[in-house]
């Protein structure tokens, strides 16, 4: 049946599943693909116009690799200016040099481009095909299509002399400069190597190849004539440098012997002593010095024992010198011998006398022995003072300052030094300079073509296929864009998701547009209201069954009897919904009246032909009973309450106690009372009648009426909770189906009612 368009509950499982389904995407496909398909072919169609009007472009490459330092003979890298470590900010310097206009100036000259006018205007048209993105592409042509293209390149004659330094560039090779420049791209190796990529892009590809090398070939040029320059100008540097060293050292050399002369240090013939006897002496000077302290400590220690009254036997350097140990080994025997002569004779006996006399003479003869020691101690000691004063004063007069007091002596050794120090000097850049001389006659190749440019076959833009296939993205892009624009820009209910959503009402059911075949009855025209009671088994009688049946379903215990039929806005088809709900009940078997409260409109009581009749204005005014206002239609089956007169105040009489009383006393007497009141968007008559109802029923146009009217429709009506839901009016079947659940709901009303 077509309840099933009776929307589930929001609280439904299932319907939490398909809150994102699909099936939606496709429907929004399915609705606008007519439209994105028109759209995306426009944009293939304007880019395909713009690759056949695009001139191909053609990029030559050629690759140049930066050597790393060579060994040089040992401090030559430090009297040169150019240092080639090559590191990462350094790749970045010689890609700026190659783009720098005064190394473009040297290409154009060499290759003689200034007067070739055709590669001036048309290398690539002010951009490298590196650079025009496909997304400028399209972005050019567009500007093109509207008249905003680029501005052309100035002429020769607006160009004015360039000053680069000293020198002036003129106006034709300032544009040739110009032209290369922008034709040309200059890039390094991504995996960290020295490699240099030089790009020129043109039309030719000839030409784009022989500019690519002619970049090339004059950056090898160049650097080759950097490398040259920088050795002549450390050549040149270094050549004043040593004129002024060699004047510094003469200088230095002539104070010296100046010094000498004046102090008289000058030997006959002015020729000086011999280094090597000076350094015999000096080393003569130095033992002397060391055997004099070694001989004055003796003395100093021979003194110490005397002053002390010690015994000078006890010096090592006398006791075991001369005969004092002969002599002591004497008197050891002769003491020896008076002791045995003692044991044996008293000390008075001869022989013991006689032997006393001896140790005595040896004692005498141990003393003077080492006197002698003594002064021979001392005599070693004034001998080693006079040998060094000697040696000393010998020395002096080696090296001239015998006759020199300290002040001069050190002014002559701080002249000796600088000479020696402007020598050395001179000698180190002497060296220097004839290594950089050598350098200069040596071309190192620091630089070197790996790659040379060739004449690519293809042209590197446009890339038609890339081009293509983004142009079809973008357009596939604005089409989904623009389709999703135009169902944003459809202000109208179109689906029972957006009724929920929206309204928080559920969709009672769904009527679809009538077509005029569907209005026959045999030869005989048939009114839509009249439909449910004419055919009760077509679409539009199932439709209204179930808008009877989603009613009574609200409340199964107290079916409602008062049902309100209104909409937001005129022209949404209530009147012929609330006529064609009374028809349907009537058919039940139901006993049914139909009040048209629409008092300033009364749509209904012209269809019944009662404008001239008394009615509901006349019933509330107390001009009439109802049993003389109410009509009961044989045809429909059904009571007809009409509007009756005009009144000026259809507010007032709506919401008046007559009329509260009236709908009391039909509630007893009906079985349904179907209520027909006027729009609720253009005046206040749907919320009075809505405190008298026990159910509200709102028509909705299908993808017409606005959804902030019928919002805001709803907020009027929604006081008293009596919206029951709504209903889609006048739905197109073939769009509908469009939207994706809702579809299968079309589809099943047309296989039940087929």
């Amino acid at each position: 049946m077509s309840d099933g368009f009776i929307t589930a509950s929001r609280s439904d499982p299932s319907y939490a599943e398909e809150g994102v389904d699909l099936r939606d995407a496709v429907g929004f496909v399915w609705r606008q693909w007519r439209f994105i398909g028109a759209i995306t072919l426009v944009v293939v169609l304007v880019g395909t116009v713009f690759l056949l009007s695009e001139t191909p472009l053609y990029t030559a490459t050629s690759q140049v690799l930066l050597n790393r330092q060579r060994e040089r003979p040992p401090g030559g890298e430090a009297m040169l200016s150019n240092s080639d470590l090559f590191d990462v900010a350094m790749v970045e310097s010689q890609m700026a040099i190659i783009r720098s206009t005064v190394f473009l100036r040297r290409v154009i000259e060499k290759a003689h481009l200034a007067a070739d006018l055709d590669v001036v205007g048309g290398i690539s048209g002010g951009r490298t095909a590196e650079g025009l993105s496909v997304f400028d592409a399209v972005a050019s042509y567009l500007l093109r299509l509207v008249g905003s293209s680029q501005a052309e390149p100035p002429m020769e004659s607006d160009l004015a002399p360039v000053a680069v330094g000293s020198q002036s560039i003129p106006p034709n090779q300032l544009r040739a400069i110009r032209a290369l420049k922008k034709s040309l791209e200059v890039t390094r190796d991504l995996h960290g190597s020295y490699v240099i990529w030089v790009s020129v892009t043109s039309p030719d590809p000839a030409r784009a190849a022989r500019l690519a090398n002619a970049v090339a070939d004059a950056y090898l040029v160049d650097k080759l004539d950097t490398r040259f320059e920088a050795a002549k100008r450390a050549t040149a540097w270094l050549g004043d440098r040593l004129s002024g060293l060699r004047r510094q050292l003469r200088q230095s050399e002539e104070a010296v012997a100046q010094f000498r002369a004046e102090h008289g240090l000058a030997l006959s013939g002015g020729v000086t002593l011999n280094q090597q006897q000076v350094s015999d002496l000096n080393a003569k000077v130095i033992d002397a010095r060391a055997d004099l302290a070694q001989k004055k400590a003796r003395v100093d220690l021979l003194s110490a024992i005397q002053a002390k009254g010690g015994n000078l036997q006890n010096l090592t350097d006398v006791a075991n010198a001369g005969a004092l140990p002969a002599l002591r080994q004497q008197f050891a025997s002769l003491s020896a011998q008076e002791a045995d002569l003692l044991a044996r004779y008293g000390a008075s006996h001869p022989l013991v006398v006689n032997m006393r006399a001896q140790m005595s003479d040896v004692g005498r003869s141990i003393g003077g022995e080492t006197q002698r020691l003594a002064a021979s101690i001392r005599s070693d000691h004034q001998l080693a003072e006079a040998r060094a004063a000697s040696l000393e004063k010998s020395f002096q007069a080696a090296t001239g300052q015998i006759n020199l007091d300290d002040a001069s002596a050190i002014r002559l050794r701080e002249l000796e030094r600088t000479a020696a120090v402007n020598k050395t000097l001179f000698e180190d850049f002497l060296k220097q300079s004839r290594i950089t001389q050598e350098q200069s006659t040596f071309e190192p190749q620091e630089v070197r073509v790996i790659t040379p440019a060739l004449p690519p076959g293809e042209p590197s833009y446009p890339h038609t296929t890339r081009f293509m296939a983004v142009n079809l993205f973008i357009g596939l892009l604005i089409g989904v864009g623009g389709a999703l624009a135009r169902e944003k820009l459809n202000t109208g209910f179109t689906t029972p998701t957006q009724i929920e959503d929206i309204l928080g009402l559920p969709l009672l059911t769904s009527i679809s547009h009538i077509a005029g075949r569907d209005l026959t009855l045999g030869r005989s025209a048939v009114s839509i209201y009249d439909l449910p009671r004419a055919k009760p088994l077509s679409r539009y009688s199932e439709a209204i069954r179930s808008l009877r049946s989603g009613i009574r379903m609200t409340d199964v215990e107290h079916p409602p009897k008062i049902i309100q039929v209104t909409s937001a806005v005129p022209g949404e088809g209530k009147t012929t919904i609330g006529l064609s709900l009374a028809a349907s009940a009537a058919s039940a078997n139901l006993k049914v009246l139909f009040i048209d409260a629409d008092l300033r409109h009364p749509t209904a009581t012209r269809v019944f032909g009662l404008e001239q009749e008394p009615g509901l204005v006349d019933l509330l005014v107390g001009d009439v009973a109802l049993a003389g206002v109410a009509k009961f239609d044989e045809t429909r089956g059904y009571w007809v309450l009409g509007a009756g007169n005009k009144t000026q105040n259809p507010t007032d009489l709506l919401g008046s106690e007559r009329m509260r009383a009236l709908v009391t006393s039909l509630k007893e007497a009906y079985d349904l009372v179907v209520i027909d009141t006027p729009p609720a968007g253009p005046v206040i008559d749907p919320v009075v009648v809505s405190h008298l109802s026990d159910k509200i029923v709102l028509v909705v146009r299908w993808s017409a009426t606005a959804r902030e009217l019928v919002k805001q429709c709803v907020n009027q009506l929604s006081g008293h909770r009596k919206l029951t839901g709504a209903v889609f009016n006048q739905v197109n079947d073939h769009e509908a189906r469009k939207y994706g659940k809702y579809a299968a709901a079309y589809y099943h009303d047309n296989y039940h009612n087929s």
